[in-house]
């Protein structure tokens, strides 16, 4: 099952209702299809099946924000919440594989890369064929990027790195890494910070014991660790050392966001299925969602699924008009993310003794939401950039 054979000839850059209507279906019915009777499959192998993994390249699900110029869908930030809107209401390990890839695997060469480093990469992330990771946080260097270790020493026409990356989602799977590390003579803060393109079969480079993780079995993450990596020069993204800071945290801004739209998107599976119990559910002579308490856990989640979507869609479109979103991403991260844990807590409570067991999946999407707080900026960071952000502009 994929994409209607004519789609990806017209995709790009979507303009009118009808044509993202065609996308946005196509992936609902990817998920109903395939993706939700496989979830099971996933958590009890803690892997992807192959012949799904194979699927979403053919569909063209690892291309979808990448320009069409080089072999993408080119979707606008609004267009990519509503795809992760739909694909996001499957087991989290599916958007994993695909989501680090499209988002920050891949869009800092996609924003600060010379064309040289997009025509030799993009076209081959658009299709699959190369995995992308995002190798930033370190074993000290977690919430505080910018006290990151990892050194990149210029030798010639190559750059020497040596460094410990941690909890790299798909770096096992990868076939490139964005690497952040630090070069030239500044020894702290970000403006000694630069980015790399780094491909995983580069001698010196080994990958530690697979992250054996509270939830999202299927998505995997482990340490990377460069021993004397020699990087091409040639391999700077961007051609400018120091500027690596600044790329991560644009990279990050749009991986807020799309975050956000998956946590909508998880909480509102979550909710269906909370709902639909409710009314099969019979105590005291009637379904269970006939009782005011339960009523009042299905509209809180409700409301708050329905804000943080209204404001996912707020952020994206600003993103769109190329305003500075800084504070609106983590608006929208900080609110889903959390919302999302709540909405988990509140079906696992409807669904009682059945939710605490392996039989309904709720127990799973309870663990898997919870790492949604901690990664591309915990609750407690989104709360300090907000903050940051309003004394600045307050101070301005």
């Amino acid at each position: 099952m994929g994409f209607p054979p004519n789609t990806r000839s017209f995709l790009s850059m979507i303009q009118d209702s009808e044509t993202l209507s065609i996308l946005l279906s196509t992936i609902a019915r990817f998920v109903r299809e395939r993706l939700i009777p496989n979830e099971e499959v996933v958590a009890e192998t803690d892997e992807i099946p192959a012949d799904i993994v194979h699927e979403m390249k053919a569909t063209g699900l690892f291309g979808l924000t990448i320009p069409q110029a080089y072999g993408g869908f080119e979707l606008t930030m609004e267009e990519e919440v509503l795809a992760m809107l739909e694909l996001g209401r499957a087991s989290p390990a599916f958007r994993s594989l695909i989501g680090t890839t499209l988002g920050i695997g891949s869009q800092g060469i996609l924003l600060d890369g010379t064309e040289e480093q997009k025509r030799k990469y993009l076209p081959r992330l658009a299709t699959g064929e190369l995995i992308a990771a995002f190798a930033l946080t370190e074993p000290d260097a977690g919430s505080d990027a910018v006290s990151l270790r990892t050194r990149a020493v210029c030798d010639g026409d190559h750059y020497v790195v040596n460094g410990t990356k941690r909890f790299i989602t798909n770096a096992a799977q990868a076939g490139i890494f964005t690497l952040l590390a630090r070069t030239g003579s500044e020894p702290k803060g970000a403006a000694g910070i630069s980015a790399f393109i780094v491909e995983a079969a580069t001698p010196g480079i080994t990958l530690g014991k697979r992250d054996r993780k509270m939830g999202q079995r299927g998505a995997h993450t482990c340490d990377v660790i460069f021993n004397n990596c020699r990087i091409p020069v040639a391999n700077l993204i961007g051609g400018v050392e120091g500027q690596g800071f600044k790329t991560a945290m644009k990279v990050l801004d749009k991986g807020r966001i799309h975050i956000a739209a998956i946590c909508v998107a998880v909480a509102g599976r979550m909710l269906d299925e909370a709902l639909r119990y409710a009314l099969e559910r019979q105590q005291f002579g009637k379904p269970i969602a006939e009782f005011q308490l339960i009523q009042a856990m299905l509209a809180d989640s409700k409301a708050e699924i329905y804000a943080a979507r209204s404001m996912v869609i707020d952020a994206a479109r600003r993103r769109d008009e190329g305003l500075d979103v800084s504070t609106e991403a983590s608006c929208a991260k900080l609110f889903a993310s959390e919302m999302c844990g709540r909405v988990a807590d509140r079906a696992v409570q409807i669904f009682g003794g059945s939710g605490y067991v392996s039989d309904h999946g709720i127990e799973r999407f309870y663990r898997d939401v919870r790492l949604f707080r901690i990664y591309e900026g915990t609750s407690q960071i989104q709360q300090l950039v907000i903050a940051r952000n309003m004394i600045r502009a307050e101070r301005a």
